[in-house]
């Protein structure tokens, strides 16, 4: 089956999970309320605030509000749009800064360059946004890696356990489903795509699953393409 393309997630595939449990999530709590309280006329917070606003069902919140919000937000993990966007705003902050630098596990590196320069499109699909995509990437342990993607899709897209979402990802991308190999830690994800059309691989890097209904591997070096 001939592979046009590879759709990719980040956390648990290309990324060890703890980099962004252990170092962006703490960074961007931390860091929140200041950064809200000084930006939040600027233009491009605008839209965030709208949406967290709409999320709470309160159209009227105040920045404080907000920022509580968003903080229990991140206690909990929540995948909120706008969380994830104003994540990445700060996130900026940290990478510019040489705060810290986006993991990738060395299989990953090594196997994305390949399949670049082999030609074939590489994707981002994440619950993290566009914009967090991109710095992760662009300020990689292996430096600026974004000139090997050719497209990115977060949660504007759809949700990553919505069949729906992928076939919207297939059409962007313009190749059939089935050229497309997503990789994916989460089963319900992968089903999701498979239900798309799209071939599917488990990346299990701690323990492999008793069972799955989908091929595993433990890492990026046992990918066949």
């Amino acid at each position: 089956m001939k592979t046009t393309a590879i759709l990719t997630d980040i956390e648990g595939t290309t990324t060890d999970i703890q980099f962004v449990h252990r170092v962006l999530f703490p960074y961007a709590y931390e860091k929140l309320p200041a950064f809200l309280r000084e930006h939040a006329e600027a233009p491009v917070l605008e839209p965030i605030l709208e949406q967290a606003r709409d999320e709470l069902g309160e159209p009227d919140a105040d920045i404080e509000t907000l920022i509580e919000a968003f903080r229990h937000w991140i206690e909990q993990d929540r995948k909120v749009t706008p969380l994830k966007a104003l994540q990445g705003l700060i996130w900026v902050q940290g990478y510019s800064q040489g705060d810290f630098k986006g993991h990738l596990y060395d299989d990953a590196f090594e196997h994305l360059k390949r399949w670049h320069q082999q030609g074939v499109g590489l994707y981002v699909f994440s619950s993290g946004s566009v914009k967090a995509q991109k710095l992760l990437f662009g300020h990689s342990d292996f430096g600026d890696l974004t000139p090997l993607f050719s497209g990115y899709f977060d949660t504007t897209t759809g949700p990553k356990r919505e069949a729906d979402s992928y076939r919207q990802i297939a059409l962007s991308i313009g190749c059939p489903a089935d050229e497309i190999l997503f990789l994916s830690d989460v089963a319900e994800e992968l089903d999701a795509a498979r239900e798309a059309g799209m071939r599917t691989c488990l990346l299990a890097r701690d323990a492999r699953p008793e069972a799955s209904s989908h091929p595993v591997v433990g890492s990026f070096d046992e990918i066949s393409l």
